[in-house]
């Protein structure tokens, strides 16, 4: 058994059969449970989701034996499912809250699980940090704290399609994107997005093809990750049928991928800003903006242009969504592909993401690469945004951090450092005010992230030298 039980910005994640095995799943459910316990009324089911994952349905159906045991009531999903929608589920179902047994975009070999409490976003840190509490005293011996139960719970299945259908009905004008006669192609990448997005739209009489959509645990032998480098397929539809545009999701549905009518992959970042425009402009909606720390400045010069507060988050949703459960938020969204919209769960959902950016050019009548490049010319300027993934020993990682923190440089590559940000460790604004650098050391490998932001491809290769050089330089110094 595994004495590295830990959970990160969603959840805990392995290999399966190395670490995440059927003991362990156990032993996580049976850690979850003691927190349920204390914080809801037994008489309130627990609901389960999984996606495609290898053996994903087996886990969660063990998981469900466990809470049985512990007297616990169980709904299950009768089928895989994303979980933006096992999310929404444990909202709308008054429940204890949600396991959903997913590793996300990560490669085949993984799942993971995590806990979504009752109001429907990723668990915070308080509440993760009780379970992994609960999961070292098993480890050792103690498992008084689950109370045995009087009576076994059941379990049932359930469809979670009809209900989340609704509430995304609610949010997305489906008829007004039915009526814009839109090309639609999409790839699910063989994960939980079938049957979700693609089938909301056919019931609606849009013009929708779908490739991928069947369960295979190795993804066709790529990654579950709606990157440009994985959407080779979709892209090559979409320029083989003008004039169309293409969507994607991750494994479990939760982050986006998007190709215009040219071919071109539309970034995160430039996603949840036509989205933040389209929300406001469109639709009139009224609240606040937020983003992680490494989303890019395009948001922040639109709230600026619309007088729209802007709210900066650590990197992960969990902080995105604290701030959508106390606040009214036009969208929150992160670089890494996740995004919300005002009424609708505090939790990134890829489904309604997408649908969204079909409402938008529904909206405006126009091709979407020629709204994003509108967007760029109303905040009169092209980001390019870079990301430096160095491999690093443990030693040299946090030497990096602690020179970068305690002993910046004072400029990079040409440009003055004006402003330090330690919100998630530390991020550099430049003269330029166009420019930034964030550097942050991974929490579960040997690596140190540099991500960069500024308005051209020279400054990018300048800042990137430098930053590295730095590194390097350190390295000589061991």
């Amino acid at each position: 058994m595994t004495k590295n039980i830990t959970f990160g910005t969603d959840g805990w994640r392995a290999i399966i059969a190395e670490e995440f095995t059927f003991d362990n799943v156990a032993l996580v459910t049976k850690a979850i449970a003691g927190y349920i316990k204390t914080r809801y009324d037994s008489s309130k089911p627990v609901i389960i989701g999984y996606d495609t994952r290898f053996l994903a349905d087996k886990f969660a159906e063990r998981a469900a034996e466990t809470l049985n045991k512990l007297g616990l009531n169980v709904k299950i999903t009768d089928s895989d499912a994303p979980t933006p929608v096992v999310a929404y589920s444990a909202k709308n179902l008054n429940s204890a809250g949600a396991l959903m047994f997913t590793a996300s975009h990560n490669p085949a070999e993984f799942c993971g699980i995590k806990y979504i409490p009752d109001y429907a976003g990723p668990a915070t840190t308080d509440i993760t940090d009780i379970i992994v509490k609960n999961v070292k005293r098993i480890q050792n011996g103690d498992e008084t704290f689950l109370q045995k139960a009087e009576t076994q719970g059941i379990t049932e299945k359930f469809d979670p399609k009809p209900e989340y259908f609704n509430a995304v009905k609610k949010l997305i004008d489906i008829e007004k994107i039915k009526n814009a006669n839109i090309k639609i192609f999409y790839d699910p990448l063989y994960a939980s997005g079938k049957g979700y997005f693609d089938t909301l739209l056919k019931q609606a009489g849009c013009d929708v093809t779908t490739i991928k959509n069947w369960r295979d645990p190795l993804y066709g032998g790529g990654m579950p990750e709606p990157k440009e480098k994985y959407l080779g397929d979709l892209k090559k539809l979409v320029l083989e049928n003008p004039p169309a545009v293409g969507f994607s999701n991750d494994g479990d549905a939760d982050r986006f991928g998007v190709i215009d009518e040219k071919g071109n992959f539309i970034t995160p970042n430039e996603v949840i800003s036509i989205l933040f425009k389209h929300l406001t402009k469109n639709k009139g909606a009224k609240g606040s903006v937020v983003k992680t720390v490494a989303t890019s400045l395009m948001i922040d010069k639109l709230a600026a242009l619309y007088n729209v507060k802007a709210h900066e988050t650590p990197v992960g949703f969990k902080w995105v969504g604290q701030i959508m459960r106390r606040e009214d938020v036009i969208i929150g969204g992160e670089e890494s592909g996740g995004l919300s919209i005002l009424n609708h769960i505090p939790e990134k959902d890829g489904i309604v993401a997408n649908l969204a950016v079909l409402e938008l050019m529904a909206y405006e009548k126009k091709p979407l690469y020629e709204i994003v490049e509108e967007l760029k010319q109303e905040i009169d300027v092209h980001y390019i945004n870079h990301r430096l993934d160095l491999r690093l020993t443990e030693e040299l990682k946090n030497m990096a951090m602690d020179m970068f923190l305690n002993n910046p440089p004072v400029q990079l590559g040409n440009m003055k450092i004006t402003r330090i940000n330690k919100l998630d460790g530390v991020k550099f604004y430049f003269e330029d005010n166009n420019s930034w650098m964030l550097v942050r050391p991974s929490g579960t490998e040997p690596l140190l992230r540099i991500y960069f932001e500024t308005d051209s491809r020279e400054k990018v290769e300048l800042m990137t030298k430098h930053a590295e050089d730095l590194v390097k330089n350190l390295q000589e110094r061991l």
